[in-house]
């Protein structure tokens, strides 16, 4: 996907998630908490919201969210298989029943295995349907990045709590 995400407004997923009794749980890389911080700013999120964990590291993925450290090492943190892990990895740390991931390079240049600037994958784990994953190409400066892989995110996380 190369288009920037509208904005999500973070109480319609909220609201989404409260009203089919569903919890969720982040993990962030690239947002390093950011999008669980919009979450949590809507009034009465603590209904839905189980827990966040920012892993930067290599081994924080691996440490916290279980992320296979040899999967890590072949692929590097940007990947769409990443991604997916460490959704599934929040989901069954905070024992939720959704999960996002956020993992991309922000910039201001490539990573160390030549990903561009501005690479994003989202993955959701939901725990009665397949997992989503999502790639992304947005422009910008490293801020600009983070703040549409938020946005992004928040769509993604209302679009998988909505659907049937």
């Amino acid at each position: 996907m190369d288009r920037i995400a509208p904005r999500t407004d973070p109480a319609r997923v909220i609201a989404a998630a409260v009203e089919r009794g569903l919890s969720i749980a982040t993990a962030e890389s690239l947002t390093a908490g950011a999008l669980v911080a919009r979450l949590v700013d809507v009034p009465g999120s603590s209904a839905a919201i189980a827990g966040g964990a920012a892993c930067y590291s290599y081994q924080a993925k691996t440490r916290v969210l279980g992320v296979d450290a040899g999967l890590l090492e072949r692929e590097g943190a940007v990947s769409s298989e990443v991604a997916r892990r460490m959704a599934a990895g929040a989901r069954a740390l905070y024992a939720a029943d959704v999960a996002i991931a956020t993992t991309g390079v922000a910039g201001p240049g490539p990573d160390e295995r030549a990903v561009p600037a501005g690479t994003v994958f989202l993955a959701v784990d939901r725990d009665d349907a397949d997992p989503v994953v999502e790639e992304l190409h947005l422009p910008g400066d490293r801020a600009a990045v983070r703040t549409a892989t938020v946005d992004a995110a928040l769509t993604l996380l209302l679009h998988c709590l909505t659907r049937r």
